[in-house]
């Protein structure tokens, strides 16, 4: 698995957890919804600056966000 997929992967997850919708996301950390969408279809990768906006709009760490990519990529090489 590649990461802009894990993180894709990812981000979907959070956002479902968190119960909102890509537009609402797109809202809260000031990008525009088709970049969120584009992150999810995992067709764009995010800065770190973006990885740390959606920690925070998730209320978690963006070490957390990352880790959880990790094992998605690590679990797929097995």
């Amino acid at each position: 698995m590649e990461l802009s997929e894990a993180f894709a992967q990812v981000l979907k997850k959070h956002r479902k957890e968190a119960g909102i919708s890509q537009e609402k996301l797109a809202e809260i950390c000031e990008l525009e919804r088709t970049y969120i969408s584009f992150l999810e279809r995992g067709l764009r990768k995010p800065s770190l600056n973006m990885t740390f906006r959606f920690a925070e709009a998730f209320g978690v760490k963006a070490s957390d966000l990352v880790i959880e990519v990790e094992e998605l990529i690590s679990t797929s090489k097995s």
